[in-house]
């Protein structure tokens, strides 16, 4: 049992304490929050522990999973939340349209592999972690440094922090700032690319630290496309990050197994242009950017909307790892009163569809002392318990949640100028650049050229013009930029880069306001 729920231990009686010091006047619901901020706030406290009788806990019916949820102390209940199933093993729930659970989905070898997976062959180059922004981390990543450390103490080295620059411009003191993103879409692609994404600065006071003193700040890892997060967009001059193969079949799978029929049908009208995606998902899900998100038992996920995605209905497949957490999932405010779901290791959420996809969700509680048995030693071949210590250490602590999901719907291709800009880019440069960003710019696949003194390309563009909503005519001119980004030694995206300007007239229009228009265009250096 977690110490906190032990009226006698010593934790409980400091909590309870802290508690009557801090609480003494002041209302239980504050009466300007919203319901989801009253949700967070009881489910965050210390103390008393917060009640989980309202909460869906779909473990406490399964039979194979009774020793994990007794010896974790934390429990909710079965029925706290009508829910219905789908199939032999996902789980909906009629409030929440789209979200599906999978309860167990992973086998406890898979939970293992995708630990070691996130620790050791994830968090490290060429994938960004939070700790690169402040620490120059070994290219190994901070995870194999400390077990380098631990196998030989005397060979551990100080990760030193990176220098600080006076011109970056400072984190803001005070509450964290929220920034509302554009929503990603085919439409507002040119806009979110032509956003800056600054650098966000290095810590000012950040200190030479041993990779074990280290380890417990790594908060994420980035997979597939970069996210900023700063602006909350994608930084395509990135380029996209490897996706790990296994990783991308048990995303395939996850949504293989949901009976999308069951889930969605006769929802059709809901659908942009009345297409019922759901019914091709099986075939056309390609995951190719995510998280890896690494929570300590004080950390939290505050409720906020995933919404740079351009493909912004298919299903987004979230990976629990770990300790146990307690999920939220409202509406499209917060004003709605959210659905409280216990994740156990091994258990899949996917969010899909318009309605779910822009939900307001969170994580605003790890529930301590809830590593189930099967990722502890003692579970383990004797031969196998020396390697997996460092895990169980570490894990005792931490929950990891691997979401994946799609920025770009099957048949669109951000990168379809790319072969043009290269072939442009090459007659008046020695090499190649490896990374290239074009400003939604799509090539007609019939794309010709002639040279760099009056290359025709024709392109497609918007029909309305982001920037002013306006539509654009047969007789307007409409151009658009390409930023092509230079690269280091190891092909890494540096910070200066090659524009390139395109422009054009508009050769004919479309028949509504999201068909695009072709284009004569122009091409030379900006």
């Amino acid at each position: 049992m977690p110490a906190i729920l032990n009226p006698n231990s010593t934790e409980y009686k400091k909590a309870r304490n802290q508690y009557i010091k801090t609480r003494r006047n002041r209302p239980e619901v504050e009466k300007d929050w919203t319901p989801f901020r009253a949700a967070e706030k009881k489910l965050k406290a210390r103390f008393p522990p917060p009640d989980l009788s309202g909460v869906l806990d779909l473990a406490v019916r399964d039979d194979d999973r009774e020793e994990e949820v007794r010896l974790g102390g934390w429990a909710g209940k079965a029925d706290a939340v009508p829910w219905k199933s789908v199939g032999r093993e996902p789980v909906t729930l009629p409030s929440i349209p789209g979200l599906v659970i999978l309860p167990s989905f992973l086998s406890k070898e898979q939970q293992r592999r995708l630990i070691r997976y996130a620790l050791a062959d994830h968090a490290k180059y060429p994938n960004d972690t939070n700790l690169d922004i402040h620490y120059v981390v070994p290219p190994e990543g901070v995870w194999n440094a400390h077990l380098k450390s631990l196998s030989d103490p005397d060979s551990a080295k100080l990760i030193l922090p990176k220098a600080f620059q006076e011109s970056t411009e400072p984190e803001p003191k005070g509450p964290r700032q929220l920034t509302n993103n554009m929503p990603g879409s085919a439409d507002t692609i040119s806009m979110i690319n032509s956003t800056p994404k600054l650098p966000p600065p290095s810590s000012a006071t950040a200190q030479p630290i041993l990779p074990s003193a280290l380890l417990p700040k790594l908060r994420w890892a980035n997979i597939g496309w970069f996210y900023h997060w700063g602006t909350k967009q994608y930084d395509f001059t990135k380029g996209k990050g490897p996706i790990d193969p296994d990783l991308r079949e048990i995303c395939r799978n996850a949504v293989a197994a949901v009976d999308w029929n069951a889930v969605y049908d006769g929802t059709e009208s809901q659908w942009r242009d009345g297409q019922p995606e759901w019914r091709h998902w099986e075939k056309t899900y390609e995951p190719d950017a995510g998280i890896v998100n690494f929570y300590q038992e004080k950390d939290t996920l505050m409720a906020h909307v995933d919404r740079s995605e351009v493909c912004a209905t298919s299903p987004l497949v979230s990976i629990s790892l770990g300790c146990a957490a307690v999920f939220l999932i409202g509406g499209q405010t917060r004003d709605t009163e959210p659905v409280p779901i216990l994740l156990r290791s091994g258990d899949v959420v996917i969010m899909s569809g318009p309605t779910c996809r822009r939900a307001y969700h969170g994580v605003p509680r790890i529930l301590e002392g809830t590593l189930p048995p099967h990722l502890k030693c003692d579970s383990l071949p004797e031969n196998e318990r020396g390697s997996w210590e460092p895990n169980e250490n570490y894990m005792c602590s931490t929950r990891i949640n691997v979401n994946v999901r799609q920025v770009f719907p099957k048949d669109f291709d951000p990168g379809a100028v790319i072969a043009i800009l290269v072939d442009i880019f090459s007659r008046t440069h020695s090499t190649v650049p490896h990374l290239i960003l074009a400003s939604s710019v799509q090539a007609h696949p019939n794309a010709k050229m002639e040279n760099d003194q009056g290359i025709l390309v024709d392109l497609y563009v918007p029909r309305k013009c982001a920037a002013t909503n306006r539509l654009i005519t047969s007789k307007d001119h409409a151009s658009v930029q390409i930023n092509i980004a230079d690269v280091d030694a190891n092909g890494r995206a540096l910070p200066t880069s090659t524009t390139f300007a395109l422009c054009g007239q508009v050769r004919s229009q479309g028949e509504s306001d999201d068909s695009l228009n072709r284009l004569a265009t122009k091409a030379g250096r900006a």
